[in-house]
């Protein structure tokens, strides 16, 4: 398993580094915004499965030629008193710090959750008493408030769209069913699974230049996912006019794509400053979500076509491989020695 560590530890790196930041200059993304999604996620559980592979694979080479027999041995120095003699000074440090990580990543990950949970339970106690049930709309609440404001809030059974009525007023009646539609397609199609996975991820490796760019890329692609779906019902023009107004709230509502998935928008009357799935929004989100606006308005001014059926074919091949490579790595016996 010698060299299986250091190819785990050289992919690792490269999904870490190089990879995002090409993939975050990319173009192409916007005509295809699902595809990329699916890039990002094989590149965020690649990563994080090589690194933490590579310290595995390196700490049980001395006892096992794959993950499954060196984890085998492992037990038997464990629990079943096996000499430990083989395995030296760095092999158990290489031992230890895997198991740090894949804790620190679950823990974070359990409590950016937790968190969540607890923010979107005040914030629902919060509209209980302040807003009130659209008459134009099922699953929708309306606040008082003059400023333009619109988000979801997830909940199972309990998700509800979030309108102002000073959005209300400002809309007509396509640009209102554009706004329905978008925060609609964000409950439908779960984006805040994403978005809380991911600011996990940043949580937990905030020094890791992926996470940052995964999360700005996630955060804008499910937007455009959002407005695929307005598009189905609605013109370009409504779309974008509709953006230009939410965006011109003080939080940018649902044209930033910060308030997505969760209490970010928040009431501005009532409990200003809630952030991106109930978490304090990180330094140079508003940047983030003005970037994420211009974008997606760009996107709508220049339509472009998607991409090829052979390119996203070959895009989602890729994902394939990057999950592929790592898993046999750690668990085809013998495999590069």
């Amino acid at each position: 398993m010698f060299w299986t560590s250091y190819l785990l530890a050289v992919l690792a790196i490269v999904l870490a580094w190089p990879v995002p930041i090409l993939l975050s200059r990319a173009s192409w993304p916007a005509r295809s915004p699902f595809t990329a999604m699916l890039l990002w996620q094989a590149i965020a559980l690649a990563g994080g499965l090589s690194m933490i592979g590579a310290m595995l694979v390196y700490g049980l080479e001395p006892i096992g030629d794959n993950l499954i027999s060196g984890l085998r041995g492992l037990a038997a120095m464990v629990f079943f008193n096996a000499p430990t003699t083989a395995l030296g000074f760095w092999h158990l440090f290489a031992l230890s710090a895997a198991a740090l990580l894949t804790a620190h990543l679950v823990f974070t990950l359990l409590l950016t959750y937790y968190r969540i949970e607890r923010q979107r339970r005040r914030h629902r106690e919060l509209l209980a008493l302040l807003a009130a049930p659209s008459v134009d709309a099922d699953r929708t609440v309306v606040i008082s408030h003059d400023s333009p404001v619109a988000y979801c809030l997830p909940g199972g059974a309990r998700s509800v769209t979030v309108l102002s009525d000073g959005l209300m007023a400002a809309l007509e009646p396509a640009e209102l069913r554009a706004v329905l539609s978008h925060e609609n397609a964000h409950l439908n199609q779960r984006h805040h699974l994403l978005l809380w996975a991911f600011a996990a991820w940043r949580q937990a490796l905030p020094w890791l230049p992926t996470t940052r760019l995964a999360q700005e890329a996630v955060n804008s692609l499910i937007e455009m996912l959002a407005d695929d779906v307005a598009l189905k019902t609605e013109t370009n023009a409504t779309l974008i006019k509709a953006i230009a107004i939410v965006a011109s709230g003080p939080t940018g509502g649902m044209a930033a794509g910060t308030a997505t998935g969760v209490a970010a928008a928040a009431l501005p009357s009532a409990h200003p400053g809630l952030a991106l799935d109930g978490l304090e929004a990180p330094a140079g989100a508003v940047s983030g979500s003005a970037r994420t606006t211009m974008s997606r308005v760009s996107r709508l001014l220049s339509p472009q076509p998607q991409l090829p059926a052979a390119a996203r074919g070959l895009v989602l091949a890729g994902c394939a491989l990057l999950l592929a490579l790592p898993t046999a790595l750690l668990i085809v016996p013998g495999l590069l020695g």
